[in-house]
């Protein structure tokens, strides 16, 4: 099945691209010798190469997560796609122009890895190779192998590196990839970043226009500049990430937790790109013999996991086995769960078996358990969504949400904690409000920031500045305008996002081999995820769902149901490049449109222009079926539009990568969050009479223009003005 459906995928590409691709490369990327690239005025009006740049400017300035785009997945040069062969050499090029301003006659050495996706393997030889032929020193795995974006992440920071490049679409689908650029300290870019380098393409097309040409150089495939050889010595950073682990969630009490665990957890290494690495580290902490593994191969197709045939039409759902569809007779189902075959692959295993999910960058974790059929009524209180295997056995899908929750309510109870430190998380807005309300109970300080882990990692470092200088009491706003007062010695608990991405915070501050200090790592890692998760599991004596419910009842947690909606406007697995742009334009457009009506109201009530009755009285005009008499305020979170009410929380965000529109909700009501997401999701963004008797048209316009000035005020505040200094390298 999954053979047949990359066929129908591949001669779908094949049909619809044209010869004239197939026939020019523009430059032979497959060259491993030297050589010299001219780009020409010619190319770049060939190539159209002013209208691709337009598109990744808005990408870059506006992606929670890497500039990420569909690619012709059998000819990478293909322009016509956002992520193609001269879009990364272009990109490639300015950022490493970037830094040798910054850095002027300084030696700069950056990590370049990858996980398995379509072409990743070329994207990482031209960005080797260009960074070579300017003198960067150039870190890549040993034979080029994949790396988790977390070890890329750690290893900039722990190396003291100018930064990272790493080349994936996370849980994305198969035709997409993306770069993910990181900065010296292992975080994501922020805008402010991303406008640097996107600057300098700017210029070098410019300099092309001017001149008649710009020459772009690469270096031979094993310049002595494209080092293996230190990460071979480094093992390829699995003996640091080690260390790390031990000081952290790889205790002594957690590993003799899994070490005794007389039952099997499965690891389900979609993509394959986490066995290179997990096993390895599972292996250096001798726990490797509870695990058992399923999808170890590498594979660009991630096995058929998330692809389907859909009235003779290929269709990628993607590999994020939260989402729902509904089938020809309405009933909701797990496309993606359904796809993971779990019904023939676990069938010998037994009942309350664990199984943990990773996606193809290594970065996210799911958790599913097989519970007997009798769970069913504990299942559904506990709000757990759930499918059945047979009449005999259920297999219980747990949100991130859920699943975190059980994660930190674990860690918590089980660190030795220092009473001079003051503890506290960092969660983004769309995340379960059940993590502010167990934070709440324990005493920790909770700091909501925009989605998006470079947003996470930001905090972090804010918090990491002040206690560098020593300030006695460290304070931060969160993105509501919350101060959160956190003393002289704080330590992260926790840090995470409800699409499945974490961290734990350090015990003692975590040290780079120049000195430079963390309270937290700057990506999410399933690494620290699977470890914590499985010391979880091997100590309970009791069902994952029973033990979510306890943590509800223990806590006072009110908000135990989370619901997220996502409306996707286009098919993203449309073959045909020009049918996908125009697709994409009008989504985009419906996008907006939907984001817009929300957001004018926030940043309406923010500039005082209307009140909170004002904007009831829209949303009751607007929304006849829904209630908004218990609304307390409509806030702007940074990248979406956060409506809070006395028992529950909807926030419609736009999609930073696509589009779609993501609706959120929590709160003691399943049914009614699920009416408010998918009435306030999937709602056209036209303005009523009574919207217009308030806000006019005008400001509507102007305001995602405005939003972004806001954002800018919040991301700056506090900010992390540390000074990088290059060290003498020693590897």
């Amino acid at each position: 099945m999954s053979m047949d459906l990359e066929k129908m995928l591949l001669e779908s590409v094949e049909k619809n691209t044209p010869q004239y691709v197939k026939e020019d490369k523009i430059f032979n990327y497959n060259d491993k010798n030297s050589f010299t690239f001219k780009l020409t005025k010619e190319i770049v009006e060939k190539l159209d190469l002013k209208t691709w740049f337009a598109g990744y400017k808005k990408e870059a300035l506006v992606s929670t997560a890497g500039i990420r785009g569909p690619q012709n997945i059998i000819y990478p040069h293909d322009t016509r796609f956002p992520i193609n062969t001269i879009g990364i050499t272009l990109a490639t090029l300015a950022k490493a122009l970037v830094l040798k301003e910054k850095y002027e006659n300084k030696e700069l050495v950056k990590l370049v890895g990858c996980e398995v996706r379509y072409n990743s393997k070329t994207y990482l030889d031209i960005i080797a190779r260009i960074q070579a032929a300017l003198g960067i020193r150039t870190l890549t795995p040993t034979n080029r192998q994949t790396i988790p974006i977390w070890l890329a992440s750690f290893l900039a920071f722990k190396l003291d590196l100018v930064g990272a490049e790493y080349i994936t679409s996370s849980h994305g689908i198969s035709v997409k990839n993306a770069t993910k650029d990181l900065n010296n300290q292992g975080s994501q870019f922020l805008p402010n970043e991303s406008i640097e380098f996107v600057n300098k393409i700017e210029q070098i097309l410019a300099e092309v226009d001017e001149k008649g040409f710009y020459e772009i150089n690469f270096s031979a495939s094993n310049d002595s500049h494209i080092d293996e050889a230190a990460m071979d010595k480094l093992n390829n950073g699995i003996d640091l990430y080690c260390e790390y682990l031990r000081a952290g969630v790889a205790n002594n009490k957690n590993i003799a937790a899994i070490k005794n665990f007389d039952k099997k957890i499965v690891i389900d290494s979609v993509g394959g790109c986490a066995y290179n690495s997990l096993s390895k580290i599972l292996s250096q902490l001798e726990i490797d013999k509870t695990f058992v593994w399923l999808n170890k191969e590498e594979d660009p197709f991630f096995h058929g996991i998330g692809k389907d045939n859909k009235n003779g039409t290929f269709y990628d759902w993607s590999l994020d086995v939260t989402v729902l569809a509904k089938d020809k007779e309405g009933k909701e189902y797990f496309p993606v769960v359904k796809s993971l075959n779990y019904g023939e692959k676990l069938k010998d295993y037994p009942i309350n078996t664990v199984v943990l999910i990773t996606d193809p960058d290594h970065d996210r974790l799911n958790i599913v358990q097989i519970v007997s059929s009798d769970k069913k009524e504990a299942i559904i209180k506990a709000g757990v969504d759930y499918v059945e295997l047979d009449e005999n056995r259920i297999l219980c899908v747990f949100s991130a949400n859920q699943s975190f929750l059980m994660i930190m309510d674990y860690w918590n109870s089980s660190l030795d904690k220092n009473s001079n430190s003051e503890y506290f998380m960092i969660k983004t807005t769309a995340s379960s409000s059940s993590w502010d309300e167990w934070a709440k109970t324990k005493g920790i300080k909770i700091i909501n920031t925009p989605v998006g882990f470079k947003e996470i990692a930001g905090a972090v470092k804010k918090i990491e500045a002040q206690y560098e200088k020593q300030v006695q009491n460290i304070t931060i706003e969160d993105v509501f305008g919350k101060k959160v007062e956190l003393g002289s010695n704080p330590r992260m608990i926790f840090g995470g996002e409800e699409s499945g991405g974490m961290i734990i915070g350090a015990i003692e501050p975590i040290k780079s081999l120049g000195g430079r200090i963390a309270l937290a790592m700057r990506e999410k890692s399933a690494t620290e995820a699977i470890i914590v998760a499985s010391a979880l599991v091997s100590t309970l004596d009791t069902t994952l769902v029973e033990h979510l419910q306890k943590i509800y009842d223990e806590n006072n947690v009110i908000s135990r149901y989370d619901v997220r909606v996502d409306i996707a406007y286009y098919n993203e697995s449309e073959p045909d490049i020009n049918k996908l742009k125009e697709a994409k334009v009008l989504g985009e457009a419906k996008r907006t449109k939907n984001d817009i009506f929300y957001l004018a109201l926030a940043m309406a009530k923010l500039e005082n222009k209307v009140n909170l009755e004002n904007i009831k009285e829209i949303l009751s005009s607007t929304f006849p079926e829904l209630n908004f008499t218990n609304l307390l305020d409509v806030i702007f979170v940074g990248d979406g539009t956060y409506l809070d009410f006395e028992d529950k929380f909807v926030e419609i965000r736009p999609s930073g990568t696509d589009a779609k529109t993501k609706a959120y909700a929590g709160g003691d009501d399943k049914e009614l969050l699920i009416n408010f997401a998918d009435t306030l999701g999937n709602y056209s963004g036209k303005l009523s009479e009574t919207y217009k008797k308030y806000i006019d048209e005008k400001y509507v316009d102007d305001c995602k223009e405005n939003s972004f000035k806001v954002y800018e005020k919040y991301s700056l505040k506090d900010e992390d003005n540390r000074q990088f200094v290059i060290p003498k390298y020693s590897f």
